[in-house]
């Protein structure tokens, strides 16, 4: 079942942040995170991300929304890029970070929406109020 687990993962974790991105990781793995890599890959990527219960882009806009709001700048970096692959729209993703403005201030959204820019460059806005 483990070796299941991390197989799903791993496959998971390529669809959703590509091959480049994880193949850079393995590259960069040592003995000192092996076991941590092979934690995040059977129990991030194969276990939650691989659950039926959301779409790939609700986990996206999900995960962004809690790294935006605890301030993990790597990581949000990181899953903005990835959000290309799960399908999130702009304006999905600026609706997202309202609410992170709202539930977790407005420095916490303002630091996303400036990543965002970089990574959703010809976004325009919304239609809302």
């Amino acid at each position: 079942m483990e070796s299941n687990r991390f197989e799903r993962g791993m496959r998971v974790r390529r669809e959703v942040l590509g091959d480049a991105h994880v193949d850079a990781t393995a590259s960069q793995t040592t003995a000192l995170d092996a076991d941590f890599q092979t934690f995040i890959t059977e129990a991030a990527w194969g276990s939650v991300w691989a659950r039926a219960g959301l779409d790939r882009s609700t986990r996206s806009l999900v995960t962004i929304a809690i790294l935006a709001a605890l301030g993990r700048r790597d990581e949000l970096e990181m899953h903005l890029k990835a959000s290309h692959n799960t399908g999130v729209e702009p304006v999905a993703l600026t609706e997202t970070l309202f609410h992170v403005a709202v539930y977790a201030g407005v420095p916490a959204a303002h630091s996303a929406f400036k990543l965002a820019k970089a990574e959703y460059p010809d976004s325009g806005g919304t239609d809302q109020p």
